[in-house]
């Protein structure tokens, strides 16, 4: 008898991915899953502010217009089941929607909700409890626009067991969407730790869509073709957990131990100790290996008992802020770019307190075409682009502040320097910021309910509850080279990377192509050195991490992002260009290595 093998295609990473994702893994894809990921922190504070301005609002709205309207007809006819995190904090509207579009095709869908996420009916309940932020420790703000806690995999696996056809939820863990099925098609139990870990990496790797297929890939240029049609990330599972990840046949994109390795790496901190509801995860013995054309097998995830708190997130108004971007070009561009910029900042400065207003709450000059991003990193050829792009940024506790700026922005039109044009017609717009408040609650707290049908689910393990974990020590890493001259080569060389983001913190993951260069590249990227490399990013530490499973360091950036999110001011708020920056470090090799390396040894 043939082993059992449950297919599961990642059709969404983010709330605004690709329509064409659904329909390529329905078509050619011959999935039993489809699961959609779209509440990135970023997403549920957009959801708040739509929420707040209507009562219909707040949910993943391309989940129901853009994926399951135009689908659903060949997904009930195929038999394929679909995990959505696009309730938002709206989880009932989205549930109407579906309905609504399921009667409209004529599709009889038994749809399950996995409700209890959504805090904000509690909040007198819990305020008592001094719910204080994990990263500054401030108190839980007065007033709150949404709360929700992260929830997992048994919940979904409970409406699938009752015979959802689609399961809805509102905020989970990404990596729950393709746990909960697996649970429910294995029968896992809730200390089946290694399983569990193993299927929260298979979730971790879908999360992102196409990234683990060859996009935001460092290696772009070997992703020849198909960017017009890259191929989705289908996982293959197996009873034990082993899994191998990869593409339908005949789409763009490539599935390798570098591109699956990258998003690995992607957002994660201490790799001993990933922490998920219903598992705490190490993945520094995972292996990953190229079995076919697109095809890479990944083992090696531990497990161990989950901790007995969820993780909160609360969004709240921080004010306003408004953004302006403005052409300049020409002899001296960037110099005439940034005294543009100063110079607005100046004068509405002093209107503000003309006006009897405060002054502005955050402020940023930055020139793009300039190597703003490289800070002291950057080419002293930079300076004479002949064009770059101002962009002024503020932010004001009031309304009528940030409509100060805006209106100011675009008077100076006449008044200052030439050689500019506008990037967009009228003035830059003013919108409400939203601020996120992360903190811990005893899991026990929460009541978790699960509807399949409009009927009540009884759950035998909704909630696995835990303690407090121990980390195992990290793994000795041989950092020994062969004596002799050294060159210098960028990391580029050595390595892949991959960045991005988890609240006001960064995190850069670099995988070494070939173990040997494990060795030079943690011998130069000490947290030291990446923190000086980085030191117009980084306010706090950074921390290193091993995962000699896949020859690879994980740091972490904390304080990294200037506020991160919606709050930053930065460029990048999301750290999504860091380790393209880090991959110029320059790392000391042995002279030895220049010809395979493909760089001269002077």
């Amino acid at each position: 008898m043939a082993e059992k093998i449950v297919r599961i295609g990642g059709a969404s990473g983010y709330w605004g991915d690709t329509a064409s994702a659904p329909r390529q893994l329905v078509e050619k894809g011959g999935v039993h899953y489809l699961v959609f990921d779209y509440l990135a922190e970023v997403t549920m504070s957009i959801l708040a502010k739509m929420h707040a301005r209507s009562p219909e609002a707040g949910y993943a709205t391309d989940f129901i217009a853009l994926a399951m309207k135009p689908l659903l007809r060949d997904i009930a006819a195929r038999k394929i089941k679909v995990v959505a995190n696009a309730g938002g904090v709206n989880l009932a509207a989205c549930r109407a929607a579906l309905e609504r579009i399921a009667a409209e095709a004529g599709v009889a869908l038994r749809i399950g909700t996995v409700e209890g996420d959504d805090l904000v009916p509690r909040l007198e309940e819990l305020r008592p409890l001094d719910l204080r932020d994990l990263a500054t420790g401030a108190p839980l703000p007065e007033r709150l626009l949404s709360v929700n806690a992260y929830l997992g995999g048994f919940p979904i696996a409970a409406a699938l067991d009752a015979g959802a056809d689609i399961v809805v939820t509102g905020r989970c863990v990404d990596s729950a969407l393709v746990l909960g099925p697996l649970i429910h098609e294995f029968g896992w139990a809730p200390d089946d730790y290694d399983r569990l870990a193993a299927g929260s990496l298979a979730g971790h790797l879908l999360e992102c869509g196409a990234q683990v297929t060859g996009g935001n890939f460092t290696d772009w240029r070997d992703v020849a073709d198909g960017w017009d049609d890259m191929g989705f990330p289908i996982a293959e599972v197996a009873a034990d957990g082993g899994f191998v990840i990869a593409k339908p046949e005949g789409t763009g994109g490539l599935v390798s131990p570098l591109s699956v390795g990258e998003q690995m790496l992607y957002e994660i901190g201490d790799p001993r100790a990933y922490l998920l509801p219903d598992v705490v995860c190490d993945f520094t013995s995972v292996r990953l290996t190229q079995i076919g054309r697109d095809r890479v097998r990944v083992t090696g995830a531990r497990g161990r008992a989950p901790t007995g708190t969820y993780k909160v997130s609360a969004t709240y108004p921080g004010g306003f802020g408004c953004v302006g971007s403005m052409v300049v070009a020409g002899i001296d561009a960037p110099e005439r770019a940034r005294r543009n910029g100063e110079a607005i900042l100046k004068k509405t400065r002093r209107m503000l307190a003309e006006a009897g207003l405060d002054d502005f709450s955050q402020t940023a000059v930055q020139i793009v075409g300039a190597e703003s991003l490289y800070g002291g990193n950057a080419r002293s050829a930079a300076a004479e682009s002949r064009e770059v792009v101002l962009r002024l940024a503020i932010r004001h506790a009031k309304p009528e502040g940030a409509e100060l700026f805006s209106k100011e922005y675009v008077g100076s039109g006449l008044s200052m320097s030439t050689g500019r044009c506008s990037l967009g017609a009228g003035r830059p717009s003013v919108s409400p910021v939203v601020r996120l408040h992360s903190f811990l609650i005893d899991k026990r707290r929460l009541d978790i309910a699960v509807r399949v049908a409009g009927e009540k689910v009884t759950l035998a393990h909704a909630v696995t509850i835990g303690g407090a974990d121990t980390v195992p020590p990290a793994a000795a890493i041989a950092d020994a080279l062969p004596p002799g001259r050294r060159v210098e080569v960028p990391l580029l060389r050595l390595a892949v990377a991959r960045s991005g983001d988890k609240g006001n913190d960064a995190n850069i993951g670099v995988m070494a192509r070939r173990e040997a260069y494990l060795p030079a590249i943690r011998a130069a990227l000490t947290p030291e050195a990446v923190k000086h490399y980085l030191a117009h990013f980084v306010e706090g530490t950074v921390e290193r991490f091993d995962l000699p499973g896949i020859h690879a360091l994980n740091f972490v950036l904390h304080d990294g992002l200037g506020g991160g999110g919606t709050s930053s001011l930065r460029l990048d708020t999301q750290a999504k260009t860091y380790a393209q920056l880090l991959l110029g470090f320059p790392v000391p090799v042995p002279e030895g290595w220049t010809n395979e390396l493909g760089v001269s040894g002077r």
